[in-house]
């Protein structure tokens, strides 16, 4: 998009209204964030800053908006835990190395051949370990150092309360109370020309307004006078920790992690809005810029964040304008206004965290893909999400990885797909024969992705053997955009599998 069409008047406008909205959102969840991954909450605005406006600027989804992500905080948590803050660094620049490459070598369509089912499975896991650490912050408590142990604690957590006394561990539960009611109540009741303001905002105004009337006696956030004094570069040792086998597998989990979890969201806002489509390669080389700057700062790692994208699209943006504008507004509150966020209580950072992470754990996707694709893959979504909650982040997405395998057992022998392609003058025709896999996936959505706008389009799969659930949804979720923006697509096949494949 060339500087003068960045900078138009009607593009300014809705942008810069647009970055007001997403600033909103991203300053409660960058601290809360940060919170959970158990770092200062500085350290999470500081990636948010970096993600607006550097990554922003080079991203290859315009409207995509980067920052901290819950669905890295648990492994962040456990990291600093067994292997200290100072690991952070080190582990962030070889991730953001490792993300850079892979986009110099164009394997970003390789990461959309993850199947769906370990996605959500993963996020789901992580929102049950989110909302099982963050419980406990709500009573002004650290979270124990595991998912299942957290999850245990639980019930002693609330049983410990006493209705008579209001010493802290009870005035922080209030605050917490207050702001999720708040949070949630705003959502469904806030007037029409409001609809823009973020509850999460909201929720923790209240929180904070609650704790600093009444003068409660309460964990509150803590920030530094500077926000150049949060920035913590990496030590000589760098290069030489590079050498320690275990931060090498974290540091190439977090790569993996962080880059799905991106392009997710990326295909996710390409459905949102019929303007630019997503260059992945060039998104995964822009994280990794981003990654490796946050661990030169000593920051958070970053993802591309569907809640503050989705934001950013509802509230009308048209360039990649608004996300860098967004990461400015976020580094001038932080400069200017550092004694506002120390008085915001832990407990309200906590509830938000918690409504956030129960919402990743959507059932809806389970209940999908049982009803289109059968028990398997809703199996994988399951033991994906279990294996997180019980062992750790990695082990549950390689698990569900693994099960994948076995969509492919019955087709071993005939996994080759062909794919023939026809653009015309008036209409475009495509013929898929053979099976479709998530091995596929890459030459398939290179495919679909150069048909012209606009444009009917014949699509034969009447020679399609078979099809697994990750194609599947690539190809229902295209041929609904499709439709969804006037262009016909006409399927030809079997009444079964064509209802499958555009339900």
């Amino acid at each position: 998009m060339s500087i003068a069409s960045l900078l138009s008047r009607g593009n300014v406008t809705r942008d810069f209204t647009a970055s007001i909205v997403v600033f909103l959102v991203a300053m409660p969840l960058c601290m809360g964030i940060a919170i959970a991954s158990g770092v200062p909450p500085e350290k999470g605005l500081i990636t948010g800053i970096i993600g607006g406006i550097i990554v922003g600027a080079l991203a290859g989804s315009p409207l995509q908006v980067s920052g901290p992500a819950a669905g890295l905080a648990v492994i962040i948590f456990e990291l600093v835990r067994d292997q200290g803050l100072s690991a952070l660094g080190p582990i962030l620049v070889l991730a953001g190395i490792i993300q850079f490459v892979a986009g110099v070598l164009r394997v970003g369509g390789w990461f959309r051949a993850v199947s769906p089912a370990v996605v959500h499975g993963m996020l789901a896991g992580i929102g049950v370990l989110i909302v099982a650490g963050q419980f406990h912050v709500l009573f002004d408590q650290k979270p124990l150092p595991s998912g299942l142990q957290n999850l245990a604690a639980m019930p002693g957590r609330l049983l410990g309360l006493s209705p008579t006394s209001l010493e802290g561990t009870e005035l922080a539960a209030i605050i917490a109370l207050v702001t999720i009611a708040v949070m949630l109540g705003w959502e469904k009741l806030r007037p029409a020309s409001m609809k823009l303001v973020p509850g999460a905002l909201m929720g923790v105004v209240a929180g904070t307004l609650l704790a600093w009337g009444f003068g409660l006696s309460v964990a509150r956030v803590t920030v530094p006078e500077s926000i150049a004094g949060a920035i913590t570069l990496p030590g000589p040792d760098m290069f030489a920790r590079w050498l320690d086998p275990s931060l090498l597998a974290a540091a190439v989990a977090i790569a993996f992690i962080a880059s799905a979890e991106t392009l997710l969201s990326a295909a996710a806002v390409d459905r949102m809005h019929d303007g630019v489509r997503t260059n992945y390669n060039k998104e995964l080389r822009a994280q990794g810029v981003g990654n490796l700057l946050c661990g030169l700062a000593g920051a958070l790692p970053m993802t591309g964040v569907i809640v503050r994208s989705s934001a950013n699209v509802q509230a009308g943006a048209q360039t990649r304008l608004s996300t860098m504008l967004h990461g400015v507004w976020i580094l001038g509150f932080v400069a200017l206004l550092p004694w506002l966020l120390r008085e915001i209580p832990m407990a309200a950072l906590g509830a938000v965290l918690v409504v956030t992470g129960w919402r990743l754990v959507n059932f809806g996707h389970a209940k999908h893909l049982l009803k289109h694709y059968g028990m398997l893959p809703a199996a994988i979504w399951a033991i994906t999400l279990v294996t997180v909650v019980a062992e750790d982040l990695l082990t549950g997405v390689l698990v569900g990885i693994g099960l994948s395998l076995i969509e492919l057992l019955p087709h071993w022998r005939r996994l080759g797909l062909k794919l023939d392609h026809e653009h015309g003058e008036e209409e475009s025709a495509i013929r898929l024969a053979g099976t479709a896999s998530f091995l596929a996936v890459p030459k398939l959505t290179s495919t679909l992705d150069a048909v012209p706008q606009g444009r009917p389009v014949r699509f034969d799969v009447s020679d399609l053997a078979a099809v697994d659930h990750t194609s599947a949804e690539i190809i229902r979720e295209w041929v609904n955009r499709r439709r969804a923006a006037g262009a016909p697509v006409h399927l030809t096949g079997t009444p079964e599998l064509t209802e499958r494949l555009a339900a």
